[in-house]
């Protein structure tokens, strides 16, 4: 478990740290606006920018999603089952098509950065196009740290097969509807005392 804990921090610090990249996007799309309508004069990065930044934070954002088990999913049967049941189910899909796809991303994505980094690969997007290939290594460096938070689920699966229950996770933010459904069993179970 500690080991699990500890990918689950590491996916996390890097997730938070990704997340500044929305600052940076919002001021680069703010100048961007201004300078293209106030001083009728475009930047020639902003569009390599936007596509850099977001993609920085989509590949970096996906372990600290899966870290949080806040992937998107038809979830409507998986949550009545019992949670051995949720955990053979997550262990089958893991292996069958987790693993395969998120391998084969790294593998063509180290492929992808190796050429990009040997011909020195700018952008051909702006006449003075960013270099390329620091980018474009993000892309084998998300699929390593995807790898590795796939394994720890594999390690909670386990677990939770074991024990009937599934191990706790770090909590650093909760999603919308949890938190509106908590308040509300809060608020029906207060007013089911009162009535008492």
């Amino acid at each position: 478990m500690r080991w699990i804990l500890a990918v689950d921090r590491v996916n996390t610090a890097i997730g938070k740290l990704a997340g500044w990249t929305i600052l940076i996007l919002t001021l680069a799309i703010c100048y961007e606006v201004f300078a293209r309508y106030a001083l009728r004069s475009p930047t020639e990065w902003a569009f390599d920018a936007s596509y850099i930044l977001y993609g920085t934070l989509f590949m970096l954002a996906g372990p600290y999603t899966l870290a949080r088990n806040a992937h998107v999913r038809g979830d409507f049967l998986y949550r009545a089952w019992a949670p051995r049941t949720q955990a053979w189910l997550d262990l089958v899909l893991f292996f069958l098509f987790f693993f395969p796809g998120i391998i084969a991303l790294a593998w063509a994505g180290y492929n992808f950065a190796a050429f990009s980094w040997a011909i020195r690969e700018h952008s051909s997007n702006s006449p003075n196009g960013p270099p390329l290939y620091h980018f474009k290594s993000l892309i084998p460096i998300a699929g390593v740290l995807m790898t590795v938070q796939g394994i720890a689920e594999v390690g909670r699966c386990i677990i939770c097969l074991r024990t009937g229950q599934w191990p706790p996770r770090l909590h650093d933010v909760e999603e919308t509807e949890k938190v509106i459904l908590d308040h509300a069993a809060e608020l029906s179970g207060s007013s089911q005392q009162k009535a008492i």
